[in-house]
């Protein structure tokens, strides 16, 4: 089992210890959402979305900093279908698993000229 299956099995088996880990406060109403969102279906295996009363928590698990579609952009595509599919809010934090002095995995930002969208790391 790679790290990144892990961590999201982890994520999945104790979502109230991720949340509160994350996020810094308890939630006693957590609920694993499924990892497939709609519009042309993205189905991850490093991905745990876990929903709180009122936002969902994106957790991604990353073992490289760099992916076939940048990882700025993955978020921001992630957080718009999150909030389509789910109208709520979304706090996203991206988990690396091994050390890198790579700059994309200080990133925490995707922005082009029109668009700005932040997330955590």
């Amino acid at each position: 089992m790679s790290y990144d299956n892990a961590c999201k099995y982890l994520a999945e088996k104790y979502p109230a210890a991720f949340t509160n880990w994350l996020l810094g406060v308890p939630s006693p109403d957590i609920e694993v959402l499924k990892t497939e969102l709609t519009n042309e279906p993205i189905r991850a295996d490093a991905i745990t979305f876990l929903r709180t009363a009122n936002q969902i928590l994106h957790i991604e698990f990353q073992t490289l900093p760099y992916s076939e579609t940048p990882l700025p952009l993955r978020m921001l595509d992630y957080s718009v279908r999150l909030k389509r599919q789910y109208r709520c809010d979304v706090v996203q934090v991206i988990i690396f698993l091994q050390a890198t002095a790579s700059e994309m995995a200080f990133t925490q930002e995707y922005r082009d000229r029109t668009t700005s969208h932040r997330y955590q790391v």
